[in-house]
């Protein structure tokens, strides 16, 4: 399985195969972490390999070969404060501090392509924020909102 990345903050680019023969790759892991990087505090997590097999899927549902474009992967409890202080939408516990959530887009894909693409893997949660433009998803409980 293979997923390709651009981080909108950073300006770094990732390709890689992080599942191949029935097991993850920890190099690759290791260099998605660390792409998905809390960008204001350079702070690494794991990033849960559902969430990445999600990420696939979606690409593949898209029928896309374009890098995903990274707009929040995971945030330190600090940086996740800092913005909680300053928006309404950003939830208290959110998954992004667990490495269980990202925000993205996905050009040539429509948003709201995006969106209902990512509602029909019934798995986890949907976040849609058009006027930003991108879409939350995560591993936690099924749900959506807008």
């Amino acid at each position: 399985m293979r997923l390709a990345f651009y981080n909108l903050h950073t300006n770094e680019r990732l390709e890689t195969t992080f599942w191949t023969n029935g097991r993850l790759v920890p190099q690759a892991l290791d260099e998605i972490d660390h792409l998905l990087r809390d960008h204001r505090t350079n702070e690494v997590r794991s990033i849960d390999p559902k969430l990445l097999g999600l990420l696939y899927i979606l690409r593949q549902k898209a029928g896309s070969r374009q890098p995903f474009n990274i707009i929040s992967g995971y945030r330190s409890p600090q940086t996740n404060a800092a913005l909680r202080a300053h928006s309404t939408g950003v939830a208290t516990r959110s998954l992004h501090m667990e490495g269980k959530a990202i925000d993205i887009a996905l050009p040539g894909c429509d948003l709201d392509r995006l969106r209902q693409l990512a509602l029909s893997l019934q798995s986890g949660g949907v976040g849609y924020y058009p006027r930003p433009g991108f879409i939350h998803l995560d591993t936690g409980p099924l749900r959506h909102w807008a």
